[in-house]
């Protein structure tokens, strides 16, 4: 097999004289390490790079709002736990193009990646008849010389629309957000707070790429330790373009490269293992569900042996992540909608149903029931049983 340096120079060829090197020793050239590049903090650009490219942010916010969604919503009204009402009528249709599920998927979703949500209400004669929701990219919010809020702007399609918040029965605009706490009008999302995670796992996942359209192979040069010269002009191209045609690409994988007259090796980049790529990756993985109070274990990262088992680690993630964000929904919907409706009432979930909570439920049951010197009344007032029949006969009597 005739070797790679006399297929480039020829059989036979020699150096040019004219090309003589400087120095017989090796010069280095060193680049210093530069800054790292991080994506932008905008919700579009968080947006891209996280839920519509990376699965695990995607999974994070996909199980929050699922799951979120699968906790009915009823209301309270007078001591009495109802699970017909005008205002449950209204969120179980919102709007001719969106189901009261479609509606609420999105209002949780838009929290965990923008940190803010919006609702707008459709009033007609002063009652509220419909629900939309609204793109947080596309809000802006307008307030007084005082700093307080007084309106809203939203931007589609070239044109701006004001939406104030003077409105009767209730504001125009229901905007829930998380907590910022540098900021008086907008809510910081879990992925603001993980955006060096998600870099980190997305760059990983890049690399990873390239180096497999590499086959395999990081980058590298060929050094030529000769003392008689240096390659012309043409010959380093030559040796450029066929280096690449030969040897560049996942096709090329494994193929034998044979160096002689003085041509060697020189890896330039850090390989896998020596990069601990794998644990990094998973690191970065598990810092992401961090933020989104996701137990790893539910997202099959391994390397987390925080919980013991898989139903404990999911009983975390309906405790600390789903019931708060669906009760601080619940809430404000309670405080907007209310005016709009004759009787005061509270719009609360319902737990009874989640399998995930049912040990929670039974050990509440067990520790009010062994309550003696409660009533019944009393009992079915802290589960949330409100009266019975014939307790509410009594009362009337």
């Amino acid at each position: 097999m005739a070797s790679f340096w006399n297929r480039l120079m020829g059989t036979g060829a020699a150096l040019p004289d004219e090309k003589k090197s400087i120095s017989q020793q090796s010069l280095f050239a060193m680049i210093g390490g530069a800054e790292a590049n991080w994506s932008e903090q905008d919700i579009a650009s968080l947006t891209n790079q996280g839920y519509a490219r990376n699965p695990v942010v995607y999974r994070c916010v996909r199980m929050l709002a699922e799951a979120s969604m699968r906790i009915p919503l009823v209301v309270r009204e007078n001591g009495k736990t109802l699970n017909r009402h005008p205002v449950l009528d209204l969120l179980a249709r919102p709007n001719p193009r969106q189901s009261g599920v479609d509606m609420l998927e999105t209002v949780f979703s838009n929290l965990h990646t923008a940190g803010n949500a919006y609702l707008e209400a459709v009033i007609v004669e002063g009652e509220v008849k419909g629900l939309y929701t609204l793109r947080p990219d596309r809000m802006n919010v307008v307030s007084g010389k005082d700093g307080w809020l007084v309106a809203y702007d939203y931007t589609a399609g070239g044109k701006t629309v004001r939406l104030s918040q003077k409105t009767l029965p209730v504001p125009k605009i229901l905007h829930l957000k998380l907590f910022h706490p540098l900021d008086d009008h907008y809510g910081l999302a879990p992925l603001q707070a993980a955006r060096f995670s998600l870099d980190t796992h997305n760059a990983a996942a890049k690399w990873n790429k390239a180096l497999l359209d590499n086959g395999a192979r990081p980058s590298g040069a060929l050094v030529y330790s000769g003392g008689s010269g240096n390659l012309t002009k043409a010959q380093f191209e030559r040796l450029k373009n066929e280096l690449e045609a030969s040897f560049q690409g996942a096709m090329n994988a494994g193929r034998p490269m044979v160096l002689e007259g003085g041509l060697d090796w020189k890896s330039m980049a850090l390989n896998p293992r020596d990069m601990d790529f794998i644990d990094a990756k998973n690191l970065a993985a598990r810092e992401i569900a961090l933020a989104f109070g996701v137990p790893p274990m539910l997202l099959g990262i391994p390397g987390d042996n925080t919980y013991a088992n898989y139903a404990e680690a999911n009983r975390v993630f309906w405790r600390q992540g789903v019931v708060p964000l669906v009760r601080r929904v619940a809430g404000s919907l309670s405080r907007w909608l209310e005016p709009a409706f004759e009787e005061q009432f509270e719009i609360v979930p319902d737990l009874n149903d989640v399998e995930a909570l049912g040990e929670d439920r039974n050990a509440l049951w067990q520790r009010v029931g062994d309550a003696d010197f409660l009533s019944d009344e009393e009992k079915r007032q802290m589960l949330g049983l409100g009266k019975t029949p014939a307790d509410e006969e009594k009362s009337h009597g």
